[in-house]
């Protein structure tokens, strides 16, 4: 008989995925030969390629990129470092989980490009009201996740190492981080891809460069292949963005 104990394992079918979005874009090339899509609601494949190809060519895209990837870089790495350190304490002391917890759940719901007007009073109209806003918005998740994470680690490996004497710092670095790095990686994914979001919201309200201040100039043109150009950078950016968690998590959970 077959074996039936697969355990619902996974299998990479990376031809599959190619498969349906090669399929979806010719229906949308299909669709704006024949006249069914607007040329003008939405340009052919075709034409946003091409219009990426210009704006790659004359260095536009590479002013915005820069521009955008700064403010990611900066503001994903300062929300990641705080919620790391905070989503620990909370998740190994009680006194910080019961702080924290009523403070994370008050504040984490709040859409933090709704703050950016307030950031902006006090930051000023320049990069540093951006990168707050990012790194709050990357902040909570990533205490969430993180504390979540340590709640997962078996107390019965803690309670062993405590009893034959290890020091607090190497159980936290060799038990605790270990068995809460999926949760805090998968809490990663998620802040990534928050970041991004934030900072296209952030340049549409007040910024000359960047991805999301391009796509606001191109709308209120009415160039849609070019402002179709830069939602195709930002799903790249998604991807690329997504292998490199994968291959992280490939790096560091080899143990699993």
């Amino acid at each position: 008989m077959p074996f039936r104990g697969g355990g619902f394992a996974l299998r990479p079918n990376r031809l599959a995925g190619v498969a349906g979005l090669l399929a979806l874009v010719g229906l949308w090339q299909l669709g704006s030969s024949r006249g069914w899509i607007s040329a003008l609601m939405a340009p052919a494949p075709s034409e946003v390629l091409q219009a990426l190809w210009a704006i790659a060519a004359d260095g536009t895209l590479a002013v915005h990129l820069a521009a955008s990837l700064g403010r990611i870089g900066a503001g994903w790495a300062l929300g990641t470092l705080a919620g790391l350190a905070v989503g620990l304490a909370m998740g190994m002391f009680s006194l910080a989980r019961a702080a924290g917890l009523p403070v994370v759940s008050a504040l984490f719901p709040i859409p933090k490009i709704a703050l950016l007007p307030l950031l902006i009073l006090w930051f000023g109209i320049g990069e540093p009201s951006k990168i707050a806003t990012i790194a709050l918005g990357t902040f909570f998740p990533t205490v969430i996740a993180t504390f979540s994470g340590v709640d997962t680690v078996p107390r019965s490996l803690i309670r062993m190492a405590q009893s034959f004497g290890v020091p607090p710092a190497r159980i936290v670095w060799a038990i605790v981080l270990p068995g809460a790095l999926p949760g805090i990686l998968a809490g990663f994914r998620i802040t990534a891809s928050i970041a991004l979001i934030l900072v296209v919201a952030a340049e549409m309200i007040g910024a000359e460069h960047g991805i999301g201040a391009f796509i606001l100039q191109t709308g209120n043109l009415m160039r849609t292949d070019q402002l179709l150009a830069g939602v195709l950078v930002l799903s790249a950016l998604g991807l690329l963005v997504a292998a490199a968690l994968t291959w992280a998590e490939r790096v560091l959970l080899r143990w699993r």
